[in-house]
C-alpha cells in the first residue's frame, strides 16, 4: 500500500535540492519549497542575518512559531482539514483491504 517515491527538484537560495517524496505529495512539496525559498530570502534580503546555515535556522524559527502560537482563524481549518485528508486515506487502504478479502 505503500505510494511511489519520485525525485522532485526544490530551488532554495538559487540551489537546487532534490528531494524523494510520495508522488501524490508532489505538489504540496514543491509549494513548501517555494514559501521556504520567499521566507529564506526575505531574511537574506534584510541582511541581518550572515550565512545560509543561519538564515535557515532564523526561518524555521518563524515559521514554527506561527504555526505554534500564531493560529488565525483560516489556520483553525487546517488541523480539520489534515484529518479529513487522513480519514479519506484511510478508508481508500480499508477499501483496497476489503476487495483483497473478498
Amino acid at each position: 500500500m505503500s505510494s511511489k517515491l519520485v525525485p522532485v527538484s526544490v530551488q532554495i537560495l538559487d540551489k537546487e535540492y532534490r528531494v524523494a517524496c510520495p508522488e501524490e505529495e508532489r505538489d504540496e512539496l514543491l509549494a513548501s519549497g517555494r514559501h521556504l525559498n520567499q521566507k529564506m530570502k526575505e531574511v537574506r534580503d534584510a541582511g541581518r542575518v550572515v550565512g545560509v546555515d543561519r538564515i535557515a535556522v532564523m526561518v524555521a524559527l518563524n515559521m514554527a512559531h506561527d504555526v505554534l502560537y500564531r493560529a488565525t482563524d483560516d489556520d483553525a481549518d487546517v488541523p480539520n482539514r489534515r484529518v479529513q485528508l487522513l480519514q479519506q486515506k484511510i478508508e481508500k487502504v480499508l477499501h483496497k483491504l476489503n476487495q483483497i478479502e473478498l
